[in-house]
């Protein structure tokens, strides 16, 4: 039984920015018409433990089954590591076998900035072009890039836990670490976050906070945020009257009730419901709900917590591109 695996410098060669933005699409659809199964996500919290372990299962007949096992230790970033550490299993459809096993640190990255691209064409402006990346970490830079693939920015502005962080981020998009669609956007270093998001018609929030980095008072009419940062009920970045002014949008919203502490904070105050979601990403994709942005004012929230769907719609896309030319490595796993 042949077994490829495919390590994180093997997933970033075959999964580009675009086509993991079409995969994506078409998974979100797929799972809004029924195609997918995916179960609400195990956590593990071990008390003391310094951080958790999710399982994200998933299947798409004639497709496979997919498998994430992923650990989020926040202070890996302190250790120059991704938070995100684990592996993505791929499974025949028909037999069960094992086909792939992937590094699930580089996929979540690409894939968790691809479906913030695809919900950006969706709910942003036409005209937005400047984009607002709160956080410096890893998604920062993934969403830089997976955005600027997708489409044109006349200016990129940047804040993170410290100024001279954000500085070092900027330097480094400027010098190409974004890749080459982000090459000639100017990437501003802001030393306030309000000083990034204010006349942005895009916002990301990518850190790993417990407490709101995003308020109210610094969005402009019209402005879209893709909320990455906090997948945990304790943690929030967004404030409370933010979420309680925009539109809100999921990829999951059962796993907007039960795990988004942006909407679960915001809900413990009384200021939204479970009909505050207007929609799910996949009912737009799929034509399964006309209602999103409903005017140029509004402002929109993706609130972004991945889901196994997307994990195994990226996996099998990296599979296929890595076989055709000729990356990873393949062992005999019978």
């Amino acid at each position: 039984m042949p077994l490829l695996v495919l390590s994180a410098a093997d997933v970033r060669a075959a999964l580009g920015w675009g086509a993991c933005a079409e995969a994506m699409r078409a998974a979100l659809a797929a799972r809004a018409r029924g195609e997918i199964f995916q179960p609400l996500r195990a956590v593990l919290r071990p008390d003391g433990a310094p951080g958790l372990m999710a399982l994200m299962p998933s299947y798409q007949a004639g497709a496979g089954y997919g498998l994430k096992a992923i650990c989020i230790t926040p202070g890996n970033p302190a250790a120059g590591l991704d938070a995100h550490q684990g592996v993505v299993l791929v499974s025949d459809p028909g037999t069960g076998e094992p086909a792939a096993v992937l590094n699930a640190s580089a996929l979540t990255e690409i894939r968790t900035a691809a479906v913030s691209a695809v919900a950006t064409s969706l709910l942003a402006r036409p005209d937005a072009d400047v984009l607002a990346i709160i956080g410096t970490g890893v998604q920062a830079r993934a969403h830089l890039a997976a955005i600027a693939a997708t489409r044109p920015l006349a200016q990129v502005r940047v804040a993170g836990r410290t100024a001279a962080r954000a500085e070092e981020f900027a330097a480094a998009a400027r010098s190409g670490a974004a890749g080459p669609d982000a090459a000639g956007i100017p990437v501003v270093a802001c030393a306030r976050a309000g000083d990034a998001v204010a006349g942005a018609g895009i916002v990301v929030t990518a850190t790993t906070s417990d407490v709101p980095v995003l308020r109210r008072e610094w969005l402009a009419p019209g402005t879209h945020v893709n909320a990455v940062g906090a997948c945990l009920p304790h943690a929030r970045e967004l404030d409370t009257v933010t979420v309680a002014a925009a539109a809100l949008f999921a990829d999951s919203r059962e796993s907007v009730l039960a795990e988004s502490g942006d909407y679960l904070l915001a809900a413990a105050e009384g200021a939204v419901g479970p009909g505050h979601v207007r929609a799910e990403v996949g009912d737009l994709l799929a034509g399964l709900s006309g209602d999103g942005r409903r005017d140029a004012e509004e402002i929109t929230v993706f609130e972004s917590l991945g889901l196994a769907a997307e994990d195994l719609a990226a996996a099998l896309a990296a599979h296929r591109a890595a076989v055709d030319l000729g990356i990873g490595t393949w062992i005999d796993f019978g």
